[in-house]
């Protein structure tokens, strides 16, 4: 089953046509991320990053932006674990608001030092709590 966080499209994320500014999808999918350790891996990310001076940047991003959403809408983002490598974690996302798929993403997520900014080996019990959500 798949992590799902459930994102309510406001005014500051739509353009003057009244849809979602494609931009802000990143956004919302960096807050996807955030939850994800937050209520799934149960790793605090604000610790993460303050306690243990880590970050996890998006280092490469594939989106297709099926159908538009508007503010009201309600977006579902469904986030599973595709690979797991030793700095690097690649995420499928895909966002539906009821049925309808309105964009479908792949993400990989650089595990990095906040001190040397380089690449380091996902720590080993994140990766084990990671692992739970492989798809196939």
């Amino acid at each position: 089953m798949p992590f799902v966080s459930e994102k309510l499209i406001r005014f500051h994320h739509c353009d003057p046509a009244g849809i979602v500014f494609y931009p802000q999808y990143f956004v919302l999918m960096n807050e996807l991320v955030e939850d994800w350790f937050d209520r799934r891996l149960c790793v605090p990310f604000a610790e993460l990053h303050q306690r243990d001076r880590l970050g996890v940047p998006m280092g490469r991003v594939e989106c297709d932006f099926l159908e538009p959403s508007k503010i009201g809408d309600v977006v579902a983002f469904e986030l599973g674990v595709e690979r797991l490598g030793n700095a690097s974690i690649l995420v499928v996302v895909t966002g539906r608001a009821g049925d309808e798929v309105r964009l479908k993403a792949r993400l990989t997520l650089v595990f990095a030092s906040l001190e040397t900014r380089r690449a380091v080996r996902i720590p080993d019990d994140l990766r084990a709590a990671m692992s739970r959500d492989l798809v196939a």
